[in-house]
């Protein structure tokens, strides 16, 4: 079963983890992934919020923090912007899965889109972030209630 999500994701998602758009256009709301028992986050108290783990590795200190669905957070030089976030059924295998737009903002240099597309929580480096001082992972989706925005320093 999970051989079989794993192909289907990545004949669906390559393209969109390669989509390069400038920051300026619209963006379409993203496709998904290409497995029938993945949906929201039920209801319930809180916000939809992917549950992220990054990794300065600098300083080797890693934070988790929470990212609300359709706004920016903030990591380091980081601006991280979760356009959905899915969970597996309840009687499928646990998964989640998160469509994350990263663009760094490197201080006296123009802004740079390192990532777009869906990162999975069972499997990390079938999407990774490559970036030479940060690691980014999806941990869970989730209804977050009351985070605040992680400080990296």
């Amino acid at each position: 079963m999970r051989g079989l999500m794993v192909l289907a994701v990545l004949a669906a998602g390559i393209g969109a983890a390669s989509a390069q758009t400038p920051p300026q256009q619209q963006q379409q709301p993203p496709q998904r992934p290409g497995n029938a028992n993945l949906r929201p986050v039920p209801d319930g108290p809180g916000v939809r919020s992917a549950e992220l783990q990054g990794l300065d590795k600098v300083t080797a200190r890693t934070q988790r923090f929470y990212a609300p669905v359709g706004k920016s957070t903030r990591f380091g030089t980081l601006e991280i912007t979760v356009g959905d976030c899915l969970v597996n059924v309840p009687d499928a295998p646990p998964e989640s899965v998160a469509y994350l737009t990263i663009i760094d903002h490197k201080p006296g240099q123009a802004e740079e889109k390192l990532f777009a597309g869906w990162m999975f929580a069972s499997t990390p480096s079938l999407s990774a972030l490559d970036h030479g001082v940060y690691d980014l992972r999806v941990l869970s989706c989730t209804m977050a209630q009351g985070s605040s925005p992680p400080s990296s320093r």
